[in-house]
């Protein structure tokens, strides 16, 4: 890792941010001492702030076991429970989730600019334990709802602080390398819960099993978070130089406190407030731009047909004569092996080139579908390019649309704004998300799937070209000369 560093820009540097947006600055591995005269420095570890990373980590881990925890105990759950055969209380089993996730969601960037990150992402775990509890030993319906709608809370509340915390704590030069890692956390949640919810169709109320299970990982982000580094950025934002400077040792080394200090100052323009930060700002004036950026990909991210895929992948193994749980599996396996080439890539090819070939390979996929649903081949040609393409699309998503969106929005919104923005642009995708879900099977039944995987296909297109128009580069620059390139001063 170390070998390409002088590839790439340091966290802490001395020069025009201007010039750091449109190239690599010949300087980028000097520091300046105080006498000015400029002088070879290390950059900093990437090794120091990773346990960091890996216990926040825990939260994407937690969000992608909840999101497929139901997907094998659906069944058992609604036959001990009493409402087998009712598709309204099983949709609400799933529903009810997303609608707590979109209300944690929402009041995600108050909560981390009100009581930092460290104490969000305990704040995240809270209700994550109450609703798992209520779920694993609920009797009815009622407390099944309402144990979702507490983890819901706690789903909406982690992926954004989550983002904000990986992206201040990284050096810039692996800032993308260990973003990735969110998604890796999701996908590893998500066929974790695919395991353990493996036995519940055959054993009697291993469902409860399952969501006990998930309180462990809950449990341990709320106390591996007391022992965890706070955001540097918010705690200079809050005036606490002090504190400030140890935790900028302790995340880097003391060699880059000083550095680290001059990088945080640029950014505190007039001495902004996080306190004074309102809604109004993030639609109107200077901010509009990069948050209606954020908006758009993440909409654009839901209205690629992602959700859509997954939702008939068992419908499409099953005409292949796979059954679902193995489906599933080669899905899940398909998405982390993705998630870990784009790992690799991330801080090499840069967000943007990944976010364009990632979308562009997404359209090719749905091309695929559109074909398969044709009578263009025959049967059995026609099945293994649903298959096939349908894997292709979740592995084109992994490389790109799935990780780069959360990443590169927490790199190109200012501190002031960061973790409202996060909040505002995350709703939008909660919205799209419950939308699709909603809609698709009716919109499948109505269009048929060629109509509707040609739109979805029109979507992957559309996000290229607004990709290649909109989206700056970030690899390889600080926070603080992001903004300082992207913001006008007032």
């Amino acid at each position: 890792m170390r070998g390409r560093h002088i590839e790439t820009f340091s966290m802490y540097k001395r020069a025009s941010s201007k010039d750091h947006i449109n190239g690599v600055d010949r300087d980028g591995i000097l520091g300046q001492s105080q006498s000015g005269v400029w002088k070879d420095v290390a950059y900093p570890s990437w090794k120091r702030p990773l346990p960091h990373i890996l216990v926040a980590c825990l939260s994407s881990f937690l969000f992608g076991y909840h999101l497929g925890v139901v997907n094998d105990t659906l069944e058992s759950i609604s036959l001990d429970l009493g409402f087998s055969g009712s598709t309204m209380a099983e949709g609400l089993v799933v529903s009810t989730c997303l609608g707590g996730a979109f209300i944690g969601c929402v009041f995600s960037g108050w909560i981390s600019d009100g009581l930092g990150r460290r104490r969000a992402f305990q704040l995240c775990a809270l209700p994550m334990i109450i609703g798992a509890s209520m779920s694993a030993t609920t009797s009815g319906l009622e407390g099944m709802l309402l144990g979702r709608f507490f983890v819901g809370t706690g789903m909406g509340l982690g992926p954004p602080v989550a983002a904000l915390y990986v992206s201040e704590v990284s050096p810039a030069f692996v800032r993308g390398t260990y973003g990735s890692f969110t998604q890796i956390a999701t996908c590893l949640g998500l066929m974790a819960s695919l395991f353990i919810g493996a036995p519940a169709k055959n054993v009697h109320g291993w469902w409860r099993v399952c969501f006990w299970v998930s309180a462990i990982p809950a449990a341990l982000l709320a106390l591996l978070m007391e022992f965890s580094a706070e955001s540097p950025t918010w705690l200079y934002k809050r005036g606490r130089i002090a504190q400030t400077e140890a935790e900028l040792e302790r995340l880097f080394g003391a060699p880059h406190v000083k550095s680290g200090m001059t990088e945080l100052s640029k950014s505190d323009r007039g001495g902004d407030d996080v306190d004074v930060v309102k809604f109004s700002e993030l639609l109107y004036g200077r901010h509009f731009r990069v948050v209606l950026i954020g908006s758009v990909l993440f909409a654009l991210q839901q209205l690629s047909g992602i959700n859509a895929v997954f939702y008939f992948s068992s419908t499409v193994f099953k005409s292949a004569g796979v059954p679902s749980d193995i489906g599933n599996i080669c899905v899940g396996v398909v998405n982390i092996s993705g998630s870990i080439v784009a790992m690799i890539l991330m801080d090499r090819l840069g967000r943007k080139l990944l976010l364009l070939g990632s979308f562009f390979g997404m359209a090719v996929a749905m091309g695929f579908q559109v074909i398969a649903a044709s009578d263009i081949l025959s049967g059995s040609a026609n099945l293994y390019l649903s298959v096939g393409g349908m894997l292709l699309f979740v592995l084109n998503f992994s490389l790109g649309a799935g990780p780069v969106p959360g990443l590169l929005l927490s790199e190109i919104f200012p501190s002031r704004i960061r973790a409202k923005a996060m909040a505002v642009c995350m709703a939008v995708h909660w919205v799209i998300n419950f939308f699709v879900g909603l809609l698709f099977l009716q919109m499948l039944e109505l269009m048929g799937p060629q109509i509707l995987y040609s739109i979805f296909a029109m979507f992957c297109l559309t996000a290229v070209i607004f990709v290649k128009k909109n989206v700056v580069e970030t690899k390889g620059k600080s926070l603080q000369e992001i903004e300082m390139a992207l913001i006008p001063a007032d």
